[in-house]
């Protein structure tokens, strides 16, 4: 299970459009720096990875924090049975005290944790799947307020978890398979 965070914006991804030339499409959005936090894995393929491509996600308003990381590690407890192995970068959230609390006990025994190199964005491929939220999903997507940015979110990520193939072509980029 490859594990990563993300910041969604209000502000839109803008990327290219067909509109006719000269008729250049005007969004209308918020400056803000209001944003969402999400944390997702994402599991397919081999040994400790799940076979089904499923995308696991979790958001907030805030900044992920050790804590919010335990609480994600206890809700994929409660959908995968058995124990499993995360992979993630080196960021901080993932070796705060609360984390380290976490595997210390009964529950946490359920996970083994392993680190990606330094400096290596491109082997998680978690990394795939924020880049085709973001410039796929929620393209030109200008949202009014954090309620409509979360519901953006939720369908993108509803619709993602139906395109397996988009899920394992973002583990086979990396290279790890």
């Amino acid at each position: 299970m490859f594990v990563d965070e993300s910041g969604f914006y209000l502000l839109p991804a803008l990327v290219r459009t067909y509109a006719p030339r000269g008729n250049t499409p005007i969004i209308r959005e918020l400056l803000t720096r209001d944003h969402l936090s999400a944390v997702t894995p994402l599991s397919s393929g081999v040994s400790a990875i799940t076979p089904e491509g499923k995308l696991y996600m979790m958001v907030q308003e805030d900044a992920f924090k050790s804590p919010d990381v335990v609480r994600f590690l206890v809700h994929l407890l409660r959908h995968i049975g058995g124990k499993f192995l995360v992979i993630w970068d080196r960021s901080p959230i993932h070796r705060g005290q609360a984390v380290k609390d976490f595997l210390a006990t009964r529950r946490g025994k359920r996970v083994h944790m392993e680190q990606l190199p330094a400096y290596a964005p491109e082997l998680n491929p978690d990394e795939g799947i924020w880049s085709y939220l973001k410039g796929t999903e929620l393209r030109n997507v200008a949202c009014q307020g954090i309620p409509h940015l979360r519901c953006e979110l939720r369908r993108a990520k509803e619709r993602l978890r139906h395109k397996t193939g988009i899920i394992h072509a973002c583990i086979l980029q990396t290279g790890l398979l």
